[in-house]
């Protein structure tokens, strides 16, 4: 990581997200009261939540143009929402307000003593669905996006916005954090995933996390990488390469591979560090084989007396993955870059107060 500020955003670099926005009404508290008690509020903050409003966020913050596809209705909550992305640079042009219904919001309490937060959801009453689609310009909504982006929620309508975009030619990366209807047909849609840690073995029944990822890029035969975050254990990676570039490469059992990149993490490095291996046939029984490397990414050792809220922390991160392709980076740097967007959010209350700024570079050099 030899640069020491973060290289300014290329101009036309424009990422169209698709998803989920609520809002989050959070409290800290000393502890959390018994049934029937009372307790003092230490803090309180209101600031908006969901993955794809979330991660536009970050992309806006670092320079990145977002432009976020979502459906508020014309109350309280929605009205906040729409007032904080804009004020975060969010383009919100094709944000489908409703004239009726609810916007989803939380109250949400955080527990000082244990790091803890208990949550009591609202869902609202909104659906994007292919209708609200049918009313927009898509082609004007997507015109000049470098990458598309979609948090696999509302996914009828996810579906018709991402076949416009693939048909446009436009890469579509896909969070993937749990089996939902609909779901697969995004996933071979998608150019990238980024999954949570339950997501690839429950949708491969795959024994490991590693055979998992590689069953994931054999059955999508479009998909170049697939990430899985694992939380403070860091994140794995699987990278699919051609045949043709690496003629004399050998033949490793992913498990195995994985078993020595683990080895060479180092427990005294503080900052987020990535160990790829190099281009090899992977193989695991039962699943197949690729040609491609593996590469575990490590967490940022946050002490425990930084440690605020980890709120958002999986949506920092791919929206940094994002903001890392835009600026066409290698994944040697992408994944410490990704793990140190989320550690800054993870350092403050709610899912965007520590989402890092452009001007921050010299606190995320990578």
């Amino acid at each position: 990581m030899s640069s020491t500020s973060l290289p300014p955003s290329p101009e036309q670099c424009l990422v169209v997200g698709f998803g989920e926005t609520c809002l989050d009404y959070l409290a800290v508290l000393s502890t959390l009261p018994r049934p029937g008690d009372k307790t003092l509020c230490r803090s309180m903050k209101v600031q908006g939540n969901g993955g794809a409003a979330n991660a536009l966020t970050c992309l806006a913050r670092l320079g990145v143009r977002a432009r976020l596809m979502s459906k508020i209705a014309d109350d309280v909550p929605g009205k906040c929402i729409l007032e904080e992305l804009k004020a975060d640079g969010v383009d919100t042009s094709f944000l489908v307000v409703a004239e009726d219904g609810q916007t989803p919001f939380s109250y949400v309490m955080v527990d000082e003593s244990t790091r803890t937060r208990t949550c009591i959801h609202t869902p609202g009453s909104l659906v994007m669905d292919p209708a609200d689609i049918s009313q927009m310009d898509l082609k004007s909504a997507l015109q000049g996006a470098r990458f598309a982006y979609f948090d696999a929620r509302h996914t009828d309508a996810a579906i018709v916005v991402a076949r416009e975009a693939a048909g446009q030619n436009i890469p579509i990366l896909l969070d993937a954090a749990e089996r939902r209807p609909g779901l697969d047909g995004l996933l071979h849609l998608s150019d990238y995933v980024v999954c949570s840690a339950k997501f690839p073995q429950a949708w491969t029944e795959a024994p490991s996390q590693p055979s998992a990822l590689l069953s994931i890029l054999l059955r999508l035969p479009k998909l170049k990488f697939a990430i899985v975050t694992l939380g403070e254990d860091g994140c794995l990676m699987l990278e699919r390469s051609s045949d043709a570039e690496n003629p004399q490469m050998g033949e490793e059992d992913v498990d195995s591979l994985w078993r020595s990149l683990e080895q060479e993490r180092d427990d005294g490095v503080v900052r987020p560090m990535c160990i790829p291996s190099n281009v090899v046939k992977l193989k695991a029984n039962g699943i197949g084989t690729l040609t491609g490397r593996l590469l575990v990414g490590t967490a940022e050792r946050i002490p425990p007396s930084e440690l605020v809220d980890t709120t958002g922390a999986g949506d920092a991160f791919t929206g940094a993955v994002l903001y890392a392709l835009c600026m066409n980076m290698a994944p040697e740097n992408m994944l410490p870059f990704a793990a140190t967007v989320a550690a800054a959010g993870c350092k403050e209350l709610g899912a965007r107060t520590g989402l890092p700024r452009q001007t921050d570079g010299v606190r995320l050099r990578f």
